[in-house]
């Protein structure tokens, strides 16, 4: 058995509520649909019986029988709503926690492999769609499956060649329904969340690179394949209720050859009389076998598409345990049971030495070792300018030092290996300032404050100033501006500053800084280099540029050169 396919089991047991939260829904599921029949049932003998003008004492009973299991009809449909949806929702809250507690340890280098809207599409929608188990799939088979059971032994008791034929019509609408329905539909099942996925992807690429793609008259091919796409995905739906329709017709067929059942088998009960019931209630009794297995064959109908939401189901629970890996790749670090402690968390930072020694690192999932051999000191007061041509292994070693990766050598804070350290440890310590910083669709202040939530307007607005960013900010109306989703209201250069800004207000000892001019022009990177190592030079703390631009001789104390992996 893969690890796909038992992580997949896992999220679907993560999926399925407790039996103390799942059982009321189901009781009360169970009650309701047997007073759907018996209302219906009951009905029927009472008209039947009216018709002959019997006295009311003898009708009695059969009144008070209608409208108490109308009553109870509704109570129980309202309980059994109420509960079962409460118990999924709740499940659903453990499930989403779950599968977020498996993601961190293996974020953000464990995902790179998923595009960002497919990953949204399995995190949300497929998770979602898992609260369908409990509602769609184990409680409407168990509530027809009792309920079905039931109703044939009660028709068999009325006349037992009719409950023979209920069950017989009942195990054929199940088996047939579900086969055809499958073979015009599981395809379709399998296909919707994967194009779902694959769209969200295409849509997220459109609109994120809608400048770029305007630009180089590039826009119209991608709408094109977009909305091929779309049409895929509406295919797909179409097919599957196709066979949701053809489930339906299996199912009202075999209802209506049950109730030919009850009467090829009923009329000639009644036509010789005897048996249990006095002649007088014949006729009645005949017409609830002939007329139940109508209000049956509508609980029971909900089988067939029960088996349906399970094709869906298992597939999103096959592709959220793709992004939710049963054990943690090797290239991805585990905190070891009882990490050590650079400082404790009461404590404030003191000088933190980074030392590297024949380093190794690779990304998950690829063979050849993305970054080999670095060996590196970073003592406070040291701004060390780190180079190299693309594919040497710059970023990767940003994303090893703060943890994100795993490696081979020797990585050391103030002669403690990194490994044996609680990666949130390392973090505290060494901050990354990233090539493509992230910023929230928020103000300015939102954007800082959670690097440090006790900061004051007065902290926010100096440090703003140390990365040149004060007399921007007040003309864009002070701490409350808007940097729009994703920092799509602010320039590369002006991004790459308020994530330093964020950086300066966690007081890293260690700080790296990764490809700040990466998404800036060549005037405006000069002078970032230099506010960005200016802002962050402190006698305390250690700074690691990795930068294509040059670098001014005084701005730096030391450079290191990556060569290219070969």
């Amino acid at each position: 058995m893969s690890d796909v396919t038992t992580a997949a089991r896992d999220v679907l047991r993560l999926a399925q509520p407790r039996p103390r939260w799942f059982a009321p829904g189901l009781l009360a599921g169970i009650g309701s649909a047997v007073m759907a029949v018996a209302l219906l049932a009951c009905s029927a003998w009472l008209i039947t019986r009216a018709a002959e003008m019997p006295s009311l004492a003898l009708l009695g009973m059969a009144i008070v029988g209608v409208r108490a299991f109308a009553i109870f009809r509704s109570v129980l449909r309202y309980l059994e709503r109420m509960t079962s949806h409460d118990a999924a929702f709740r499940q659903l809250a453990e499930l989403r926690l779950g599968i977020f507690r498996r993601i961190v340890p293996v974020a953000p280098a464990g995902l790179a492999s998923t595009g960002r809207g497919d990953l949204l599409t399995r995190l949300v929608r497929d998770v979602d769609d898992l609260q369908d188990l409990p509602l769609r799939v184990v409680q409407p088979l168990l509530v027809a499956g009792v309920t079905a059971a039931l109703s044939v032994i009660g028709i068999w008791l009325i006349v037992p060649m009719a409950g023979l034929t209920l069950l017989v019509c009942l195990m054929l609408a199940g088996v047939l329904g579900t086969v055809l329905s499958g073979s015009l539909s599981a395809r379709a099942d399998r296909e919707l969340a994967p194009l779902r996925g694959a769209l969200a992807d295409e849509v997220l690429e459109v609109v994120e690179n809608l400048d770029v793609l305007t630009a180089f008259d590039a826009l119209s091919p991608r709408l094109v394949q977009l909305a091929r796409t779309d049409e895929r995905l509406r295919r797909a739906t179409l097919r599957r209720s196709v066979g949701v329709g053809v489930q339906s017709a299996v199912v009202a067929l075999f209802a209506g050859a049950a109730t030919l059942g009850a009467l090829f088998f009923g009329i000639p009960a009644l036509e010789s009389g005897g048996g249990l019931l006095s002649p007088d209630l014949l006729v009645p009794t005949l017409v609830v076998a002939v007329l139940v297995p109508m209000a049956v064959f509508e609980v029971f109908g909900m089988i067939p598409l029960a088996a349906a939401a399970w094709r869906q189901v298992r597939v999103s629970a096959r592709r959220v345990a793709e992004v939710v890996p049963q054990a943690v790749p090797a290239e991805i670090p585990v905190d070891v049971v009882k990490p050590q402690e650079l400082f404790s968390p009461d404590q404030a930072f003191g000088p933190v030495v980074l030392e590297l020694t024949d380093l190794d690192a690779r990304w998950p999932g690829q063979v050849d070792t993305a970054v080999a051999g670095v060996t590196l000191r970073l003592a406070p007061g040291d701004r060390v300018h780190l180079a190299g041509p693309s594919g040497a292994g710059k970023t990767t070693l940003a994303q090893t030092l703060v943890r994100f990766l795993d490696y081979t050598g020797s990585y050391r804070l103030n002669g403690v290996e990194a490994r044996l350290l609680a990666q949130s440890e390392v973090r505290r310590v060494v901050g990354l300032c990233e090539q493509r910083p992230w910023l929230f669709d928020d103000s300015i202040r939102q954007n800082l404050l959670f690097a440090r939530d006790t900061a004051t307007d007065a902290e926010l607005e100096a440090v703003l100033a140390r990365v040149g960013l004060a007399v921007w900010a007040a003309q864009r109306g002070g701490l409350d501006a808007r940097v729009g989703e994703r920092g799509a209201l602010v320039s590369g250069g002006q991004a790459q500053r308020i994530a330093l800004a964020r950086a300066l207000l966690a007081d890293f000892p260690v700080l790296i800084v990764d490809e700040p001019t990466a998404n800036v022009d060549s005037a405006g990177a000069d002078a970032l280099v230099r506010d960005i190592l200016t802002a962050a030079a402190d006698a305390h703390r250690a700074v690691l540029l990795i930068s294509h631009t040059p670098v001014p001789d005084e701005l730096v104390t030391a450079r290191v050169t990556l060569p290219g992996l070969r």
